[in-house]
């Protein structure tokens, strides 16, 4: 298991409300062991409320601001900058309410920066155990890139579908052993890193071009794309297991094949991958469909917290898949 090394992205909506919840969390907890009834528990969290909430809300528009800095750091440098940032906000304005003398009963300095440095602490230390809990989500992915993506069958049609064109039509042969390597150099990459679109896309089409050697007519494409954003960043092999899926679960049970559909567009500074393609409600092998979904699911997650979702869904025949995630270059 790879350690971690990046600060938690603090631009991120999912984020923020963690840490707003806990952090939240944490005062209660302490009010409740500083209450010793309702009434009592009441007015302590409403006073220590009175004064976290504006050093936790100032501490995280800093760290809003600080974030395309921070996540240049290194990891510790990062974490160290990150408690500075929080504790120097706390002090400052500590130190404005004091002087205004809006509160009679604040705590000391060094008690107030304890306190924070404590509650600091523990919203990073489960930042980190986050991001090491959906790690192996990393290394699944690669491990499905190395065996489960690449299925015998698929290899043995290809060759076959190739070896068919050698005589008859050797350019096409030529072209079609071409991007079957640069489809395998992608699949035993290390997958780690967002990719641009337009990369995901390229490899997309390399695969459907194999696979329309063996389909022929049954095999029908239809792509979306005047409004795709090439430049948007996403994690790698996302679209293209789900393309896999739609050919070995949707064209190839049904005798005249059908359409797949890939739409690509923006709205809202969200990226949007819908995909659809024709099911048969006889078709046994949907049950295979849920472990790339999760797959993908998990390495969203882990990217993009709970700004990225994945939908599917099964109506009138016809089954899609529909990927939300924010529209991030680099």
């Amino acid at each position: 298991m790879r350690k971690s090394n990046r600060i938690p992205n603090l631009r991120n909506l999912g984020v923020m409300l963690r840490i707003l919840i806990i952090t939240n969390g944490l005062l209660a907890i302490i009010a409740i062991i500083l209450g010793t009834n309702t009434n009592e528990f009441v007015m302590l969290m409403t006073n220590i409320s009175s004064i976290a909430q504006p050093m936790l809300l100032l501490s995280l528009l800093l760290l809003y601001a600080s974030y395309p800095l921070l996540k240049k750091l290194e990891y510790w440098h990062g974490i160290i900058a990150t408690f500075g940032i929080i504790l120097f906000t706390c002090f400052c304005l500590h130190g404005l309410l004091t002087q205004a003398l809006i509160f009679d009963n604040l705590l000391s300095t060094k008690r107030m920066l304890f306190y924070a440095f404590i509650l600091c602490a523990i919203t990073l230390y489960y930042f980190n155990l986050q991001e090491r809990a959906y790690s192996p989500a990393i290394d699944e992915a690669r491990l499905q890139a190395l065996q489960a993506r690449i299925r015998p069958h698929f290899l043995f049609n290809c060759i076959n579908a190739v070896l068919s064109l050698i005589r008859s039509q050797p350019k096409r042969a030529e072209a079609a052993l071409e991007d079957m390597a640069d489809l395998f150099r992608v699949l035993m990459a290390d997958n780690r890193d967002l990719v641009p679109l337009a990369q995901e896309i390229a490899l997309c089409r390399q695969y459907l071009s194999l696979e329309k050697l063996r389909l022929e007519e049954r095999l029908i494409i239809e792509w979306k794309v005047d409004d795709m954003p090439p430049d948007a960043l996403i994690p790698p092999l996302l679209l293209q297991p789900l393309i896999e899926n739609a050919v070995y679960h949707g064209i190839e049970p049904l005798a005249a094949g059908g359409k797949i559909t890939i739409q690509l567009y923006t709205k809202r500074n969200e990226v949007h991958l819908v995909l659809s393609n024709p099911y048969s409600i006889k078709n046994t092998r949907h049950i295979g469909n849920q472990m790339a979904l999760k797959n993908i699911k998990e390495r969203l997650t882990l990217h993009f917290d709970l700004e990225a979702s994945l939908k599917s869904s099964l109506s009138n025949g016809e089954y899609q898949v529909h990927i939300t995630l924010p529209y991030t270059t680099k």
